[in-house]
């Protein structure tokens, strides 16, 4: 559609049919307008356009499951990056995201991995593209802006939805739709793994790529099995809120890779590449064995493991049978579980630094006399926390959070329908 007619649709309201995605569709309209603009003053005006949104996600439950072929609760959430883009003629790619140099992706010469800078926002569009040309599809240019307000660092996947992004602009105007969102996210992960060079697994991805509230079984990891779950939480008067509790990701990289590597070298112990398929009695039939071998604390995570992926499939069942309270009852006993036994709430090497032990000290101090329930959201050891607050005590809560954390440290979100979307007016 013509930018001047786009324009005009949007601020004719055109936007409120999309009320299920956005509850304010009047500051929704107002960000797609403004981003065009920043598009026509980045690549002129006179343009055909095309809008797209991708969500964010949060991880409900199913900490540190999925690198073990475990269960996964995540769910889409309202906050989104959304894309203006026009096709081009030449085969390159030029994206400029908000607040970001632009890249720029020759798509003839996306063949070869080591060609772009790993941990790169250019490795993932050629990623992307090569994924797509493996299937067959001759992929072409583009010019986009973007702009997102899934925060980088906060826990819901900002680069997993950049990811989703770049798949669904490609698949739109050169693959006529051809994939479907799950296909999408497969994409997704193998542009992460292979071209950024970060071995993820596939949640991240699928939640964004798919919406809603959503369980992931990865006992097969190339063809993961996906449930969605027909269960409302803002009708059940609860809010999502995430509190950022500003911690500092510098060096955890080996945090984040001692806990599937502890957790597969108990598998090994059995003759196994994943913990899957073993029971708790299984591991503790060789606990003093696994205790001298791979130490305690890979004991530990490995029970947590097993217990986990139970714990999603039973919560899984509370949601779909609309028992709000047993399902919050098991996110407290994942939360627990994952501080004291997967041990990923805080660093070793920085002891001074707990925001996250902290921040579910206060939440527990608060709360606790209400029906809420709290955990520590995503990888863990610095980040974020989750709580799911009625939606009278929501605002309160995100208040007494701010004042510690600081302005704006709590989102408070609601789980959203729809995955990634064309935005058509």
């Amino acid at each position: 559609m013509l930018d001047t007619l786009l324009l005009e649709k949007l601020q004719n309201g055109a936007l409120t049919r999309y009320a299920h995605l956005y509850a304010d569709t009047e500051k929704a309209t107002e960000r797609f307008v403004c981003a065009i603009e920043t598009f026509r003053q980045t690549y002129g005006q006179g343009r055909d356009l095309y809008l797209f949104s991708v969500p964010g996600r949060s991880e409900i439950s199913g900490n540190h499951t999925d690198h073990n072929h475990g269960r996964v609760l995540a769910a889409a959430i309202d906050r989104d990056i959304i894309a203006v883009v026009s096709p081009t003629e030449d085969g390159i790619i030029h994206l400029k995201s908000q607040g970001f140099p632009e890249d720029v992706v020759d798509t003839s010469k996306v063949d070869d991995p080591d060609a772009f800078p790993r941990y790169s926002s250019a490795s993932i569009i050629a990623g992307m593209c090569h994924a797509m040309k493996q299937e067959g599809c001759v992929v072409g240019g583009f010019d986009a802006y973007t702009t997102t307000d899934v925060l980088k660092g906060s826990g819901l996947s900002s680069s997993a939805a950049f990811e989703v992004m770049c798949g669904s602009i490609l698949n739109h105007l050169y693959a006529n739709d051809r994939f479907d969102n799950p296909t999408l996210a497969k994409m997704a992960q193998y542009a992460e793994n292979v071209f950024f060079g970060k071995p993820c697994g596939l949640m991240d991805q699928m939640a964004c790529a798919v919406g809603g509230l959503l369980t992931i079984d990865f006992e097969d990891p190339k063809a993961p099995v996906i449930t969605p779950l027909s269960y409302s939480l803002t009708e059940a008067g609860y809010r999502l809120c995430i509190v950022n509790t500003g911690g500092n990701h510098a060096d955890l990289n080996e945090d984040y890779a001692s806990v599937p590597a502890e957790m597969k070298s108990v598998a090994k112990v059995f003759g196994k590449e994943t913990l899957r398929g073993l029971t708790e009695a299984d591991i503790l039939s060789r606990a003093a064995i696994l205790r001298e071998t791979v130490g305690d604390r890979a004991l530990m995570r490995a029970i947590h493991f097993i217990r986990e992926n139970d714990r999603v499939k039973v919560q899984a069942q509370h949601l779909q049978n609309g028992d709000t309270q047993a399902f919050l009852s098991l996110v407290k006993a994942s939360g627990l579980s994952s501080f004291q036994y997967l041990q990923n709430v805080y660093t070793i090497k920085n002891v001074a630094e707990q925001g996250l032990s902290l921040a579910l000290c206060v939440t527990e101090g608060w709360l606790s006399q209400y029906p809420c329930a709290w955990r520590v959201h995503g990888g863990g050891f610095a980040g974020t926390i989750q709580a799911f607050v009625t939606e009278e005590l929501a605002p309160t809560y995100a208040q007494k959070m701010d004042e510690i954390f600081g302005e704006g440290a709590t989102m408070t979100l609601r789980v959203r329908p729809v995955g990634a979307t064309p935005i058509t007016l």
